[in-house]
């Protein structure tokens, strides 16, 4: 098993089902994503860049954008925490996980990233 999946496999059990959603729905949003453990964290890379990450604590997971300045869907449900640039969705439990959101974001998140890079 590759170190980002065994962080996620190795969560503690009660946020093991949260990430493990976070990393399927990202995967079938995205296809061509690429998982990396960087920094002892589980990276989503589009083209070699990362794109965003997974992480718990003790009290919640995080999916972290790493552009998330400039995600413009469900703003008000993204965490800054004191961030400048990365904005986060947070969940304490897997019935908070709106899948509806979820995939919006990343793929806002996906566009936001493209256009950045690629200019359209």
């Amino acid at each position: 098993m590759k170190p980002a999946e065994e962080y996620i496999y190795n969560a503690p059990e009660n946020y093991r089902p949260i990430l493990m959603h976070l990393h399927g729905t990202i995967v079938r949003t995205l296809p061509s994503v690429d998982l990396k453990f960087k920094y002892k964290l589980p990276y989503f890379y589009v083209d070699d860049s990362p794109f965003c990450h997974l992480n718990y604590n003790k009290n919640y997971v995080d999916l972290v954008f790493k552009n998330g300045q400039y995600l413009t869907k469900y703003t008000e449900l993204l965490v800054v925490d004191g961030r400048k640039k990365m904005k986060s969705l947070r969940y304490t439990s897997l019935e908070e996980v709106n899948d509806t959101v979820l995939v919006a974001v990343v793929k806002d998140a996906y566009q936001v990233r493209h256009k950045k890079f690629y200019g359209n």
